[in-house]
């Protein structure tokens, strides 16, 4: 049987290969006389129709078949025209070429404008990483390539970046602002970010010393457009992990975008520690609409309904844990289930006037809608035992440690609805570009809490008391919120072309109010960039601003404990927002080297915060402390190579330091000796002052690579490999061992195979049933390579010696998946 499938992939392979034969491939670069590639110049075969258009990078690519020889012409507007005559005796050519400069005058500013970074915003052209393997299917997987952005858990679309935690992200979808549901706490639960990748068209990130045109974040902001298609479009994917379909069409005044997806996870959950029955199921539906009324006038509109359900019932759980000389085994077994259900709506119109070309004008209005359950009852007794070093599997096993059982109960339920009126205005005049803005929001927010968590060790109830039986843990509140928000901007870009180089300066006020607190917020910000004029490409870039992290509701819930041990929820009104002063030097080297270009960037950063809210993470859960109770800050150095590795694909390399600590105000821990008997003899007061906030990394190393056969390209590799420090951690509920620990380093290498089926190209897409098909894709990917086990969250339980462990929480383990991809014409 093994025979016959390797003699059957064979064929396959020389059958999928006969289209490739006696072909020549020939591809390289267009450059100019300062060595910078040539975007959108003309390359083709004379007296023929075969031809290309090279890229952002100048670099092209042909694949033809030609006789003794063959003439191939490079032409550009304002550059002379180049010919270059060939006598194949290979199949495979590399030919790079510099046109010299014919034209009189050039603009200095907008090539400036179409090649360089003039903020802290960056650009992603996610069409050249649609091949990257993925197993949370969103496009904030693909934020890596930015400098200072970490993921450490890829059952989430979530991301940290400089230290700052997943609340602290603004997302914008065509200019609104886009939120996620409140209740999650795991990344199983989680299902499908907002984004759809298959209607993206641009991608903006800032990693710091963003515009004030951006909203009240402390991190970040991801800015993303989706597409106006030109033509009828569509494709269609479907994989181990979920299906998607999307489908675009264009009128002379009406265009529209539908995209459906699906995602279940149940086979990516199964490498867990704990198995069981994993019954995930996401949905998400989107549809963009646009309608030119007038030659000035369009009117969009923007819909999403997204459903997420979980359901979950576990039966056992294994994990070994500890050092070789000291290993635990944790082993339970589990009744009861877990059901869950999230269900979001979301609709924007936007109005977008254009009285000239110097003024454009948007109105727009939008709502947000989530309605979550979260349901769980699940009892689980377990035994921890040592682990023995021997050959022998049944001896491993030794002496029981701990026996003890635990009850883990929830029925959350949370409402919320955010309505929103905008005016957006854009004004350009000379050197100058300014945008405003001003919104108004509603929100309505009803929240129900009932859950509870209790424990018994060896027979007695934790925490432990003669009086009454007590739980671990319990919440219980009904919280109720209706306030109104409001914000405005102003800011002003000047660019100036002067003999010692291109200057861009940005300045602008950001105001916002909020009636749940009373509180007026004004975030000044100001960036600039600079390109010399020198013979080597550099550019120059510095932000500084005031950055505010405006509350929403999971902030502004202060937990008060009664005399026995009864967790409520107040809102507390005094909350103020979290405060940060941002300071962001940067810098990009563009060069080539073997003749293929690539880009080095640096950027130093300094925040600065006071008035901080500390709060807790596990998983992907944050619990806020409900009061401004800490001051922080946060240092670090970001590097980026970037460029092609392969000519023709874009890889790259980041490394990122970072120095991340936090004081509680006030906080402190008594430190005491004891005597033989127990008696204490001496007792000090210690104040531990700055430690490690949640989501401290030291260091961080990503890469992604891509590659391909040099004689045929339509197979093609990628590879994303990352390894990260591991984040603090500290026993629950205890002062003096907050973020005492830190979790092991987050490693992970995943790598995806793929070959291409192009109409035209190759002769299996000639079949009259595949006349409608542009391209076929195949990728086989394997996620976690090198099955690497990798730490999400702990879980702690004691022993028979009241000694505490930590037993960690793995995520997946190497699994394999399948993709296929279908683009029609």
């Amino acid at each position: 049987m093994k025979i016959k499938t390797r003699l059957f992939f064979l064929l396959l392979i020389c059958v999928i290969n006969l289209s490739a034969q006696n072909k020549i491939r020939i591809y390289g670069y267009v450059i100019d006389t300062n060595n910078r590639g040539i975007e959108l110049a003309n390359v083709y075969f004379e007296n023929s129709t075969i031809g290309t258009s090279t890229n952002v990078n100048g670099y092209y690519e042909l694949l033809t078949e030609i006789g003794d020889s063959a003439t191939i012409v490079y032409s550009m507007v304002g550059f002379k025209t180049f010919k270059h005559t060939i006598y194949p005796k290979q199949k495979i050519l590399q030919i790079s070429v510099e046109l010299p400069s014919i034209a009189k005058e050039m603009s200095d500013v907008e090539v400036i404008a179409q090649r360089r970074q003039t903020s802290t915003l960056d650009y992603l052209d996610v069409s050249k990483l649609r091949l990257m393997p993925n197993s949370s299917g969103g496009i904030e997987s693909l934020l890596i390539t930015f400098a200072g952005v970490s993921q450490n858990n890829e059952l989430s679309s979530q991301y940290t970046v400089r230290g700052g935690n997943f609340d602290e992200n603004i997302v914008y979808v065509n200019g609104i602002e886009v939120y996620r549901p409140l209740l999650i706490r795991a990344g199983q639960q989680e299902g499908l970010s907002f984004i759809n990748p298959d209607m993206v068209s641009s991608v903006a990130f800032s990693s710091g010393g963003f515009d004030a045109k951006y909203g009240d974040k402390m991190s970040s902001v991801l800015d993303i457009e989706y597409k106006k298609p030109a033509k009828t479009e569509s494709s269609a994917s479907i994989s181990l992990l979920g299906a998607s379909a999307y489908v675009g069409t264009a009128g002379n005044k009406f265009t529209q975008m539908h995209g459906i997806r699906y995602k279940t996870s149940a086979y990516l959950l199964g490498t867990l520690d704990t198995q069981g029955e994993y019954n995930p199921s996401f949905v998400d539906y989107q549809t963009y609409l646009t309608y030119q009324l007038k030659p000035k006038l369009e009117l969009t509109f923007l819909g999403n309904f997204s459903q997420n359900i979980y359901n979950f019932v576990p039966q056992t759980r294994e994990t070994k844990f500890g050092t070789y000389n000291m290993g635990r085994n944790l082993k339970v077994w589990f009744e009861g289930q877990e059901k869950d259900l999230f269900r979001t709506m979301f609709g924007a119109f936007t109005a977008n006037y254009q009285p000239s070309n110097k003024t454009k004008l948007s109105f727009l209005a939008s709502a947000f809608h989530t309605n979550e359950n979260e349901t769980y009852d699940i009892l689980g007794e377990y035994t921890l035992s040592e682990v023995k070093m021997d050959l022998k599997e049944e001896n491993k096993i030794g002496e029981a440690l701990g026996i003890g059982k635990y009850q883990e109960y929830a029925r959350n339920r949370l409402k919320a609805t955010v309505v929103n009126i905008a005016h957006l205005g854009e004004y350009n005049i000379d050197n100058h570009k300014m945008r405003w803005g001003a919104n108004l929001q509603f929100e309505n927010i009803v929240d129900k809490i009932s859950e509870w968590e209790w424990r018994d060790s060896a027979g007695y109830s934790l925490p432990f008391s003669d009086q009454r039986v007590q739980l671990y843990y319990n919440m219980k509140a009904k919280s109720d919120l209706q306030s109104l928000r409001t914000t405005a901007f102003f800011q002003d870009t000047y660019k100036k072309n002067t003999a010692a180089g291109f200057l861009t300066v940005t300045g602008g006020l950001r105001l916002n109010y909020w009636t749940f607190n009373n509180e007026l917020l004004l975030s000044p910000r100001f960036s600039m960039s600079f390109f010399p004029h020198w013979k080597r490409d550099f550019t120059f870039r510095f932000a500084t601003g005031v950055y505010y992290q405006a509350p929403f509701y999971k902030e502004i819930r202060d937990t008060l404990t009664d005399a026995l041990g009864n967790v409520n929820i107040q809102l507390n009104t005094d909350i103020k927002a979290q405060r940060s002063l941002h300071f962001v030097f940067g810098g990009d080297h563009y060069f080539r080297a073997w003749g293929r270009p690539f880009k080095f960037t640096t950027e130093a950063y300094l925040k600065l915060a006071d008035r901080v809210e500390t709060y807790t993470v596990n998983n992907v859960r944050i619990r806020y402390s409900g009061e401004n109770d800490a001051k922080a800050y946060t240092a670090g150095v970001d590097f980026k190579l970037y460029g092609e590795l392969v000519p023709g694909t874009d890889s790259w390399i980041n490394f990122s330091l970072m120095n991340s600590k936090e004081d509680i105000i006030g906080d402190s821990y008594m430190n005491k000796t004891y005597g033989d008997e127990g008696k204490v003899l001496t007792s000090e007061t210690v104040y531990p002052g700055w430690v490690s906030r949640p989501n401290e990394q030291r260091y961080s190393f990503s890469l992604m690579f891509q590659d391909y056969l040099p004689n045929n390209p339509k197979y093609k590799v990628n590879m994303k490999f990352i390894w990260s420090d591991g984040l603090p951690f500290g026993a629950p509920r205890n002062v003096q061992y907050r973020a005492a620990f830190r979790a092991p380093a987050y490693r992970r290498v995943d790598i995806g195979a793929s070959r291409v089926l192009m109409n035209g190209t190759d002769r299996f897409m000639d079949r009259s049933w595949l006349k409608h098909v542009k391209s076929i894709w195949l990728n086989i990917e394997v996620f976690n390579l090198l099955d690497f086990k990798n730490v999400n969250s702990y879980y702690w339980v004691t022993d028979i010696y009241n000694h505490q462990y930590a037993v960690p929480n793995y995520l997946t383990g190497r699994q394999l998946n399948v993709k296929l991809m279908v683009d029609f014409k």
